[in-house]
């Protein structure tokens, strides 16, 4: 077993959020080796403007994203299951090189809402102690607030070069924007994407019903941005092909487009691809590690040794990685005792499907984030005294649903499914389609946690991580709400057919892709006996170790989290140049 030269800090995947972190901490001073599971990508050489965005290659087949043999885990709804393994991508669609999800991601950049953070606080604050304690959900709160997150935001949204308009600044509210989100301190970065037919449909039949219609913010790009890093990037052509595929244009914020040209400049970075990291390391005291453990492709075994470890990967493997380095109690759901694997939850989905006769979409023009939202029936937006959930969803038409082969499953009911009955349906229906999706939060029950399956290991011989999970009885009423919100929004709208889905009217599933937003399981808080992180994403049990990505977040907003988990990254990267080195050391005292 071999150990490299010791650096100050060894960050575990490159994506998102180790690619901010290991920016920050560079940038300070400190050597940084990050070590990533996957190979080397660029855009110049895997997705240049050259390679077709081919709808097969990237879009289907998935050629970017990690294979499943290689990250799967075992599922079940009930700890009275046998878990199975998963044998394809379904719910996690984990990126396949350095870069992460980042690479391949549609670009909505959300902030989470000020609600979001104080969950329970604020919930029995305006409903009561009942409304929060239902006996099924586990609410806590983040114990960080907006107010303390808006500047990683704003920091986050600036190398990204996110589009948007701002619908609050400084308690201005303008309604262009959207008037329900936290107070910015200033305007996006860029303007927002332009307004396409489907959004135009969406806004006016949402505006004559009194709701409140935004353009979403995006990473795809609406005119070119020089970031706070020197890196320039461009301008989308709205060629529609986004989620799953890599941007030849520099126009989709990655960290291949924002991060990776400054940081691989810097002689105190260092990247590790194509090796797995197995372990973190502890000391002999077990109150701070060393460093990790990891396999190269050549199945030999290495040691990284390092005054702080940040462990930035995939959530998933963030919760497994706690868990085969025995750091931390694991959670138990029969007592509730314990906090590594606590509070997985998902994404809870509904909406319609519509066709609008005598519409003409063009479906083909878009990007992955391109469309427009309505929050009043998001979050807390809205009074839940006489509703049986809380929570909400944000309810979006997007403009990027043209790709040919996903498109021809968007056929309305009873029509052909093959033949020439199907090519005129198709040809027929094309251009009138669109869709309201509803994107919903979701609550962490005591039932869904993470753990090592006692029967299946991986190729390195180690447990695989075991799912247990089912919606909460919360968010299946709230998805049936927003559902049937949706279907008036489609009727205003002027659809002639219309066709609803709702994806907790079942039992959860990883096996179908109602959304790939898994949240959980490594939860930050202000209390050590209910989180495994400190408001700061440091470990309680050790330390020089940081947990950092959407494995921190407590529960699911109704919102993509990818911001969140940049703005969490460079506050985490902060305190440890800022405050951690000079005196190391827990930066919470629980």
């Amino acid at each position: 077993m071999a150990t490299k030269q010791k650096a100050d800090v060894v960050v575990v995947g490159l994506g998102w959020a180790g690619s901010l972190m290991a920016e920050e901490l560079t940038r300070a001073g400190l050597n940084v080796i990050a070590i990533d599971r996957g190979p080397w990508m660029d855009t110049s050489t895997h997705t240049p403007p050259a390679v077709d965005p081919d709808e097969l290659r990237w879009g289907i087949r998935k050629e970017l994203l990690a294979k499943p043999k290689d990250n799967t885990l075992t599922f079940r709804n009930t700890v009275d299951q046998v878990a199975a393994p998963q044998r394809d991508y379904g719910i996690f669609e984990l990126g396949g090189g350095v870069g992460g999800a980042g690479f391949h991601w549609a670009g909505m950049a959300w902030r989470f809402s000020p609600w979001d953070f104080e969950i329970r606080s604020k919930t029995i604050e305006r409903y009561g102690l009942a409304k929060a304690e239902d006996g099924e959900m586990q609410l806590q709160d983040w114990g960080v607030t907006y107010d303390e997150m808006e500047p990683y935001y704003d920091r986050f949204e600036r190398i990204a070069g996110i589009s948007g308009k701002a619908g609050n600044i400084n308690g201005q509210i303008d309604p262009v924007g959207n008037i329900f989100e936290g107070h910015r301190s200033r305007e996006y970065p860029t303007p927002p994407l332009k307004t396409l037919r489907s959004m135009e449909v969406f806004n006016e039949a949402t505006s004559r019903m009194g709701l409140h219609p935004f353009t979403i913010p995006a990473a795809n790009l609406s005119q070119p941005w020089v970031n706070p890093l020197g890196v320039s990037m461009g301008a989308c052509t709205y060629c529609g092909f986004c989620l799953a595929y890599g941007c030849g244009n520099y126009s989709k914020s990655s960290p291949q487009a924002c991060v990776f040209p400054v940081l691989m400049r810097r002689p105190n970075f260092k990247v590790i691809t194509e090796s797995c990291v197995i372990k973190v390391n502890k000391a002999q005291d077990g109150k701070t590690v060393t460093g990790v453990t990891y396999v190269d492709n050549q199945g030999r075994e290495h040691v990284q040794d390092a005054d702080i470890v940040c462990v930035t990967a995939f959530q998933v493997d963030n919760v497994r990685l706690m868990l085969n380095s025995q750091i931390g109690q694991p959670y138990d759901p029969r007592t509730q005792q314990g906090t590594v694997g606590r509070n997985f939850s998902f994404q809870t989905i509904s909406g319609v499907d519509m066709w609008i006769d005598g519409e003409t979409m063009n479906p083909f023009i878009g990007a992955g984030a391109h469309g427009s939202q309505i929050d009043d029936y998001n979050g807390d937006n809205f009074d839940h005294s006489d509703l049986d959930f809380i929570g909400g969803a944000g309810m979006l038409t997007l403009a990027r649903d043209g790709a040919p082969i996903s498109k021809a499953g968007k056929l309305p009911e009873g029509s052909p499914r093959w033949g020439s009955g199907f090519k005129q349906a198709y040809k027929d229906n094309y251009q009138t389609f669109t869709t309201i999706f509803n994107q919903g939060c979701s609550m962490p029950v005591k039932g869904g946690y993470l753990d090592l399956d006692p029967t299946y290991r991986d190729k390195f011989g180690q447990p695989l991580l075991r799912l247990t999970y089912d919606y909460a009885q919360s968010d299946r009423n709230m998805a049936k709400f927003t559902m049937d919100r949706a279907v008036e929004i489609a009727q205003e709208m002027g659809a002639q057919n219309i066709t609803t889905f709702n994806f907790a009217d079942k039992p959860f599933t990883t096996a179908v892709i109602a959304s790939d937003h898994v949240i959980g399981g490594a939860v930050m808080g202000a209390d050590p006996t209910t989180s495994v992180v400190n408001p700061y994403l440091q470990s309680w049990d050790c330390h020089n170790l940081f947990v950092v990505g959407a494995s921190a977040f407590p529960m699911n907003a109704g919102y993509n989290p990818t911001a969140t988990v940049g703005a969490l990254a460079i506050r985490a990267a902060q305190a440890i140049h800022q405050t951690y080195v000079n005196n190391p050391g827990p930066l919470v005292e629980a």
